[in-house]
């Protein structure tokens, strides 16, 4: 057997080893694909699911099981199934870091059930980041690939170690959610459907400063207020509409992202020092961070 005949069935057995833990998941208008996670749990691709589902089909090799939706979370893109039946399966072990350049093998499963592959190359990669949702991903890996049916399944590394899951990211690029972050959400999805994510209550738009204040702010751009949730910990702190927020705790604000970096779930019940441009004159305000009520 030559080289490449090596690798073509190297490639093959990957994917039959990962086949236990990857399941079709029928939604009622469409399918998509899952990892089972632990024997009755499996997880997905929130973006694929549509805002009402609640009871849907798992189905893996020919064999459907029941399952509901236990949680969502649309900042991670991560969403959470729990079965009625469970399957047997053994997750892959987490892969180690992966490089631009490694290949990868992206698994999927069919409206059958059955196993779909597709090799793809790591195109990029960068430090941890927060979706326009306000999720943190533990770390940025696009691949060189456009995703089917198969979003939501596994990426494994050609060892057969566990990247992370498959999903659409912006502008289409497929992304992985990272092994880290799946290991992170799940529990909390889980237990309490969703993940309490830090909040001001604040509707923020860009602005520059005027050239007459940027002296005595330090800045030349900041957020203006333009909504102020009721009874929200901002209008409670007393910021008004039109109030510019310089920053907070001392780190600079001049997009919306930049303030969900400074508001993870940790910061739930802190208290903020924001720093606001008023009617031309610089004021502090001391703001608890309160958690985003649920929708």
């Amino acid at each position: 057997m030559d080289m490449i005949e090596q690798f073509s069935q190297g490639l093959a057995d990957r994917i039959a080893a990962a086949a236990p833990v990857v399941v079709s998941v029928h939604t009622g208008k469409r399918s998509t694909s899952g990892i089972l996670w632990r024997p009755d749990v499996v997880v997905a691709s929130e973006q694929m699911l549509p805002e009402d589902a609640s009871v849907l089909r798992v189905t893996r090799g020919g064999q459907t099981v029941a399952a509901k939706l236990a949680g969502r979370d649309p900042g991670t893109n991560v969403a959470v199934l729990k079965l009625d039946t469970a399957l047997d399966g053994a997750l892959p072990a987490p892969a180690g870091a992966v490089r631009v350049g490694n290949l990868g093998l992206l698994v999927g499963a069919d409206d059958t059930g059955n196993a779909t592959g597709r090799l793809a190359m790591v195109h990029a990669l960068g430090d941890a980041w927060h979706s326009m949702a306000g999720g943190r991903i533990d770390a940025l890996i696009r691949l060189d690939v456009r995703l089917g049916v198969d979003e939501g399944g596994p990426v494994l590394s050609l060892a057969g170690g566990l990247i992370g899951m498959s999903t659409s990211g912006p502008r289409r690029r497929t992304i992985v959610i990272p092994t880290a972050t799946l290991a992170r959400v799940i529990d909390p999805l889980l237990t309490e459907g969703r993940i309490a994510r830090a909040w001001l209550g604040v509707g923020l738009q860009p602005v520059l400063i005027p050239d007459s204040f940027r002296q005595s702010t330090g800045r030349e751009s900041g957020l203006m207020v333009v909504g102020l949730a009721s009874g929200g910990p901002a209008e409670t702190a007393g910021i008004l509409p039109g109030d510019i927020v310089l920053d907070i705790d001392g780190t600079a604000v001049n997009r919306p992202r930049a303030l969900s970096m400074l508001l993870g779930p940790d910061r739930i019940g802190q208290t903020a020092t924001v720093r606001v441009l008023r009617a031309g004159a610089v004021q502090v305000i001391g703001v608890t961070i309160a958690a985003r009520p649920a929708a």
